[in-house]
């Protein structure tokens, strides 16, 4: 089934934290991707200092220069007034549009301007959304832990003019904690941390006592092992009306999620597509909280039907 171009495909805020080179590198791939908008911004610690707001500002200019929509991620976890600061001025940049990750964003850019209303929102129904819509929400996404008919159900009450856009890949965000536990991991406190992050650019992998691999410690920040991957849902998102696609960045053949994910949604056969992504995926892919099963499932497009 043939999606022509009317879903949009967008990149998240990458939740890791890199080098300031390496991030340099990373948005001039992204300003020749096949990209229709990007997130930049640090939504997970406020101690990542490679990137200052101006820096953040600086890349969202050279992207939409490039011909892409930019939006502004708020930080998830407010842990101080230097966070809030941070904030307001993402908020009052006058340019880009602000994804609002927690209420204090909300209450922040709420009859100012237009915003993102993010996913850590935890928006579960259309009473929520109807409600965020009306401070100024344009486009929402919803809980990564949604399933298709739980969406189904929301859309169909969704207010006019408010977009939809899902993560489809990428490792699930889990959970944020005021705890560090990847400086707790090299017995270091939190607050000299000594950065240890940048030694994991796609986090720090925890197993279980069977050795199985488990979560992705990421800061503040617990990711699921196994990487999300809804590519073969793409023809029901837009069945129910989805309107963008999010993908979330990982340091290594990102070009290829991208490339994949662009060919479905200009129609190419599933099959073909399955096998160019299959080799990007940097761990054994999930999607079962769309199906309504337990998250690290992994349902096949056939056996769903």
């Amino acid at each position: 089934m043939a999606l022509g171009n009317a879903m949009q495909l967008t990149l998240g805020p990458v939740p890791y934290y890199w080098p300031k080179a390496r991030l340099d590198a990373f948005h001039e791939a992204i300003a020749a991707a096949p990209i229709d908008r990007v997130y930049l911004g640090e939504a997970i610690c406020s101690r990542r200092h490679e990137y200052r707001s101006a820096d953040w500002l600086e890349a969202a200019a050279r992207l939409a220069d490039a011909g892409k929509e930019v939006v502004l991620s708020s930080q998830v976890l407010m842990e101080s007034e230097s966070d809030l600061r941070a904030l307001r001025r993402f908020a009052a940049n006058g340019r880009f549009m602000l994804e609002a990750n927690d209420m204090s964003a909300v209450h922040t850019i709420a009859g100012r301007a237009p915003f993102v209303a993010g996913a850590h929102l935890n928006i579960y129904n259309a009473e929520a959304l109807a409600f965020i819509a009306a401070l100024g929400a344009e486009r929402w996404v919803p809980p990564f832990e949604m399933t298709r008919d739980s969406l189904a159900s929301i859309l169909a009450q969704k207010p006019a003019g408010v977009a939809t856009e899902v993560f489809a890949y990428g490792r699930l965000p889990l959970a944020f904690s005021a705890r560090c536990f990847t400086a707790r991991h090299y017995d270091l406190p939190k607050d000299d941390c000594r950065f240890a992050c940048l030694d994991h650019p796609e986090g720090l992998v925890v197993a279980t006592r069977e050795r199985e691999s488990f979560l992705v410690l990421n800061g503040i920040q617990t990711q699921s092992y196994r990487v999300l991957n809804l590519v073969d849902a793409l023809p029901e998102m837009r069945e129910l009306g989805v309107d963008a696609v999010r993908l979330s960045p990982q340091p290594e053949r990102m070009d290829e999620v991208i490339a994949a994910f662009r060919a479905a949604l200009d129609g190419a056969a599933s099959d073909a597509v399955a096998a160019t992504l299959a080799p990007a995926l940097p761990a054994a892919p999930c999607n079962g909280y769309w199906h309504g099963r337990p998250g690290l499932d992994y349902v096949m497009r056939h056996a769903a039907a």
